[in-house]
């Protein structure tokens, strides 16, 4: 398939062929679902933590003796069912982090990248390259491109003035093409790609 090569001034800049096996498939919401899953429970933290009845600064001796006071029989205070005492089966630290084998997380990218194109939600820029550090240039070219929720992903070194001076925009992530992934492709509008990005990710899925 053939797309259109625009500047970061919205300009016509050629086109550039994109290779059928990524950015053409028709794609499989599973896969994407199973992807955002994977990456969305391996970024919890799992510091969640409740004290249980062995933790908690309480006395552990018997509440009141066992027969002849007409009520329930109860040996300590740190049980559950009073106050102050210790949670029952509540969280404790943990990972989150479940497997998902390699290949399923590649054909996912390659899916999402596919979503995009399918979408007309994906734009070609042949150079991401600011001439200063400037966020008031980088939000007019943006304006020119017509956006204003995107990931932008620039090739393996991101210009410096660029990163900077996008930095500071909302809902505007940039990435170099080494922290593409899918959570971050689905939940900006639009995904922007250098050309340098495109041609790394044809090397990498090659």
């Amino acid at each position: 398939m053939e797309l259109n090569v625009k500047t970061l001034e919205g300009k016509d800049a050629g086109k550039v062929s994109l290779s059928d096996e990524i950015f053409g498939l028709d794609p499989r919401e599973d896969l994407i679902a199973r992807m955002i899953r994977y990456q969305l429970a391996k970024k919890r933290a799992g510091t969640h933590k409740i004290k249980g009845r062995s933790e908690v600064s309480r006395t552990g001796s018997k509440m009141y003796k066992q027969k002849g006071t007409g009520r329930a029989r109860h040996h300590s205070a740190r049980a559950p069912q009073f106050r102050g005492g210790g949670k029952a089966h509540g969280p404790v630290v943990r990972s989150h982090a479940h497997d998902l084998p390699k290949k399923v997380r590649a054909l996912a990218l390659r899916h999402a990248l596919s979503a995009k194109a399918k979408a007309d939600e994906l734009i070609i820029v042949d150079n991401l390259v600011a001439a200063e550090a400037k966020t008031k240039l980088i939000v007019g070219n943006f304006a020119s491109l017509g956006l204003t929720n995107a990931l932008v992903i620039g090739g393996a070194e991101l210009d410096s003035n660029f990163k900077l001076a996008a930095s500071n925009i909302p809902n505007i992530d940039v990435l170099p093409v080494q922290g593409i992934n899918v959570y971050d492709i689905l939940r900006r509008g639009k995904l922007v790609l250098s050309k340098a990005a495109v041609e790394a990710l044809e090397e990498r899925f090659k």
